[in-house]
């Protein structure tokens, strides 16, 4: 059955756009204002038709760059901190003298991973986009580059969007990139390479196990954002952010750009902040009836399932669970690492023998895990 994209796509009331540095800049070494004024106006427009939109804006880097006079994109974490806080600034005002043409206030917001890894800040965060959703404001949300380093940060806004989409219950998320989509071959190395339309949750699976589509760096880190806010029922589109109303287009159901199919049956709440706002302090590598009974059946991981695990943790901590290479879900180890190295592979009635305690049956309870795609 045909997927029913225009229905879905015009029932959107609440939307994050994330806009990369590739499409501020216009392919220039600089903040392209022009660019920025356009799109503040797509924004204005969308609004008029009751629709909310919450932008997750990079570009911070570029304009301290440009200021500093720095011939190459600084390549240092404090190099970058320096120019991010220097652009910061110079970015947030450019978005003010575009909004302010339409008549729209802008606010800035700032967020580092702890702001979303603790529920409590998890929890405000949210509160206050939906305080300036209310009053008619337009955030522009950016990682706090300044501050950031490499244990807090989001790693890219892509991820970053998403994690802001199932924040703030957006019903769309929309990566603006300087690509047409999603290629079922890299474009630039493949003159056959088609354009895939429509991605689905069993399709997404398949095509992540492949390098062309999702192999280079930048499509890839969407790929992946774009995965995971479908997979907590949230649409998410890869368009060319250079195509003129390229936002109108993709809200009218137009076959523009890439369409990854929200899931059916979403996760809850909870489950979507352990998805989504939880960072993994290691993996725990799975057999395939493992992966079949976790994603498939919904039930509990035990060590008869496990082969092997990777970096150090401890029980308490969110894992990654992965299967041939692709983490399918994630969740809360009730054992550290070093206990799985001396159980993984025992049956449960064998635990308390080869630890000398056992403080539960299951390693991740099913009830601490959120299953990522099936």
């Amino acid at each position: 059955m045909e997927y029913p994209r225009l229905e879905t796509l015009r029932r959107v009331r609440r939307m994050v756009v994330k806009l990369g540095s590739s499409v501020l800049s216009g392919s220039k070494p600089r903040l392209d204002f022009s660019m920025l004024r356009r799109l503040s106006g797509d924004v204005a427009a969308l609004k008029t038709q009751q629709r909310q939109v919450i932008l997750v804006s990079s570009g911070a880097i570029l304009a301290g760059r440009e200021q500093l006079a720095l011939g190459i994109r600084p390549m240092t974490t404090q190099l970058k901190q320096a120019a991010a806080a220097v652009g910061q600034s110079r970015l947030m005002r450019a978005w003010d003298e575009a909004f302010a043409r339409e008549k729209i206030t802008a606010a800035q917001v700032l967020l580092t991973r702890e702001d979303l890894r603790q529920r409590r800040r998890y929890l405000n965060a949210r509160n206050t986009l939906f305080t300036l959703l209310r009053l008619g404001v337009v955030p522009v949300i950016n990682e706090n580059d300044t501050v950031s380093t490499d244990e807090i940060k989001f790693g890219d806004n892509d991820m970053l969007s998403a994690l802001v989409a199932g924040l703030c219950d957006a019903d769309l998320l929309v990566l603006l990139t300087d690509r047409d989509g999603l290629y079922s071959a890299d474009p630039r190395d493949n003159p056959g390479a088609r354009l895939i339309a429509r991605v689905s949750e069993g399709e997404a699976l398949v095509l992540r196990g492949r390098p062309g589509p999702a192999g280079s760096g930048g499509m890839a880190s969407k790929f992946k954002a774009a995965q995971l806010a479908a997979g907590t029922g949230i649409s998410t589109v890869i368009a060319n952010g250079f195509n003129e109303g390229i936002l109108q287009r993709v809200l009218a159901g137009e076959e523009v750009g890439t369409l990854f199919i929200a899931r059916a049956s979403p996760l809850d709440k909870r489950r979507q902040w352990l998805a989504f706002a939880a960072h993994p302090r290691g993996q725990i590598h799975v057999d395939e009836g493992a992966r079949e009974a976790l994603a498939g059946k919904s039930k509990s991981l035990l060590p008869s399932g496990i082969k092997s695990v990777s970096k150090s943790f401890e029980a308490g901590d969110v894992v990654s669970l992965v299967s041939g290479g692709v983490e399918f879900a994630r969740g809360l180890a009730n054992y550290s690492s070093k206990e799985l190295d001396k159980i993984k592979g025992l049956k449960t009635s064998q635990i308390e023998a080869a630890l000398g305690y056992k403080p539960a049956d299951e390693v991740v309870h099913r009830d601490n895990m959120a299953v990522l795609t099936r």
